[in-house]
């Protein structure tokens, strides 16, 4: 049996920083819990209440929880409306796919002036005939039933028939209840000739579970325990023996920084994009961070032959070709991309040689001549010639025509 405790209640409240005192939202959803408990005590300021999927068989200590505005309880075992009538801000409850006979039960919900919404689908009490219309009479302050509205006119003509509707209903209560011992007292037959016929055999779980699976099986809460049952066991042998036979064996993967010999390795575990420079005097590395990751979640280490940034536990390394001077490297991040850059300059930085400036022939020969200045007169007709073009003949004035 699956306890409602202190801690499970600290754990699902993580939105809250772990406290209890002031939660507004609860949710237990999935947990195979069997009855409720404490949270009246310890939750009082709670407004939402998600209980669904588990395997509650009645509604109960609930009636501290005067500012609940929801409660869920769908796909659970209750077979009976109650103890809700203290849930003053109570608009909207949820008891979809339980098993709920007595239709009847839904008086008690009078109280609850405040409720708006309420969801019966998948119970038994849905298939009595004239259901909808004594749900509409009995609480008159709802406004959905089943997700569908009431209107004016659906109130008018579920009055006309209320006086035979609830003779028929508690006739047909009375029905189900027979139906519902008779149920019961069978299932438990076949479930104790079930548990006896594997007893005596060697592998007694595994045998069990498959009969359990493969028979058929009545509609009923004790279907459903039994069901959560072998589910807890099966995810507790997977859980002892460390793997699931269905699924062949996956190692987790260790990760390997160095290799043997001490060579740092790249990788790039957060799958970030990332530009790297190799400048003759310093590494750059652009690194793609998140860009609304905190800070906080980054760390960076330059050592003389790699860089590591560990992003959220993820790590990115990268070698380097040559060694940096870790005390002069730098990292920036940018507050409008989220791009970090870490500048490394070389512990040996290559030298830059300026390249010489290569003089015309022409102006060799002239410094030359002149002797590395400009003497004497300069023949301005050689500027813009070169050796190579051939010499314009010069026009003769005397045969040109004249304009006319």
């Amino acid at each position: 049996m699956v306890r409602i405790t202190e801690q499970l209640i600290r754990k699902k409240s993580e939105h809250n920083e772990l406290i209890i005192g002031t939660l507004e939202e609860l949710s237990l959803h999935q947990e195979d819990i069997e009855r409720i408990e404490h949270i009246g005590h310890w939750c009082r300021e709670l407004k939402i209440l998600l209980l669904q999927s588990n395997l509650i068989p009645r509604l109960e200590n609930l009636n501290r929880l005067k500012k609940l505005e929801y409660l869920n309880v769908a796909i659970n075992n209750i077979e009976r409306i109650e103890n809700l009538e203290a849930l003053e801000a109570l608009q909207k409850l949820d008891l979809t796919l339980n098993f709920i006979g007595e239709l009847t039960s839904v008086e008690s919900l009078r109280a609850n002036y405040n409720l708006r919404e309420l969801f019966l689908t998948g119970n038994p009490c849905t298939d009595y005939p004239g259901y909808r219309e004594y749900v509409i009479i009995a609480l008159p302050q709802l406004a959905h039933l089943d997700g569908k509205e009431i209107t004016r006119s659906d109130r008018l003509l579920a009055a006309k028939q209320l006086p035979a509707l609830r003779e028929r209903i508690v006739q047909l209560e009375a029905l189900h209840k027979i139906e519902r011992d008779e149920q019961r007292v069978r299932v438990q037959q076949s479930i104790e000739e079930q548990e006896a016929s594997v007893r005596d055999l060697p592998d007694d779980d595994e045998r069990r579970a498959t009969t359990f699976w493969q028979q058929k099986s009545e509609h009923c809460p004790e279907t459903r325990i039994q069901m959560a049952k072998f589910s807890r066991r099966a995810k507790g042998q997977a859980a002892a023996g460390g793997k699931n036979l269905d699924q062949p064996d996956e190692r987790k993967r260790t990760r390997r920084l160095f290799a043997e010999c001490g060579r740092p390795y790249s990788l790039n575990e957060p799958r970030v994009n990332f530009e790297f420079r190799d400048e003759p005097d310093r590494f750059e590395l652009d690194l793609h961070v998140y860009k609304y990751l905190d800070t906080s979640l980054v760390e960076v280490d330059a050592q003389p032959n790699y860089v590591r940034v560990t992003i959220k536990g993820k790590v990115f390394q990268l070698a380097l070709k040559q060694d940096i001077q870790t005390d002069r490297s730098t990292c920036q991040r940018s507050q409008t991309t989220g791009h970090m850059l870490i500048v490394m300059p070389k512990l040996n930085p290559e030298r830059i040689v300026a390249p010489a400036e290569e003089k015309r022939p022409s102006q060799v020969n002239q410094s030359q001549a002149s002797g590395g200045g400009l003497k004497g007169p300069v023949d301005i007709r050689s500027i813009c010639g070169g050796s190579s073009q051939t010499k314009q003949p010069r026009i003769n004035e005397d045969e040109v025509p004249d304009l006319i």
